[in-house]
């Protein structure tokens, strides 16, 4: 049980670094609600599972040579600009994204959160460095890695699943021109972490 509430700890203070994610999660649960938001939360922490995953079986170490890594930053980042972008166009009833819009009866928003989401396969590496970490200073067996993944990714679903409930209750008291700039706002935001993480140096 410690080693989940380690876990849990430590992927909370992950989560308070907002990312796109995090603003995609709000956005939705302010423009159609809780439960849809949710789906968008589920495919989140699956794909952080699924990473996690990998991590621990070695496939970082692959992705951390440098042109396979480039050639995913450029993917991602592109990946994240093309949504933030179709965010900011809806307002204006355009879209760039054909099939995946923010519908109340959307059943692609889970595709969404899985496509988003794998857009930034580097995750792998981030991952792999935590738990090589936790491995050689805290001597983790195999069994206190799993517990202590499982509350990682946890703490993405609890965080995230609070993000939704923050974005559906203020939805109630948002002015509809206001909801509008704050879509346009927080596609801003999603093409800024797609720029950033382009130009990115890497050390």
């Amino acid at each position: 049980m410690k080693k989940y509430l380690d876990g849990l700890k430590f992927g909370m203070l992950l989560q308070l670094a907002v990312g796109p994610m995090c603003l995609m999660v709000f956005n939705t649960a302010k423009n159609v609600g809780f439960l849809v938001a949710l789906t968008l939360v589920l495919a989140i922490a699956l794909v952080d599972a699924f990473y996690i995953i990998l991590a621990i079986l070695g496939v970082s170490k692959i992705l951390d040579k440098t042109k396979i890594k480039k050639a995913f930053k450029i993917i991602g980042s592109f990946v994240l600009i093309i949504f933030g972008a179709n965010i900011i166009l809806n307002v204006f009833n355009i879209n760039i994204i054909p099939g995946l819009n923010l519908e109340p009866t959307s059943s692609n928003i889970f595709i969404q959160g899985l496509i988003l989401t794998l857009s930034n396969p580097i995750t792998i590496v981030f991952w792999g460095s935590v738990l090589t970490t936790k491995i050689i200073e805290d001597k983790f067996t195999k069994n206190e890695l799993t517990v202590f993944s499982v509350g990682l990714v946890s703490s993405t679903l609890i965080f995230l699943t609070f993000v939704a409930v923050l974005g559906t209750m203020l939805s109630s008291f948002i002015p509809e021109n206001i909801s509008s700039i704050m879509n346009i706002v927080v596609g801003i935001l999603i093409i800024f972490f797609g720029i950033k993480m382009l130009v990115k140096k890497e050390k």
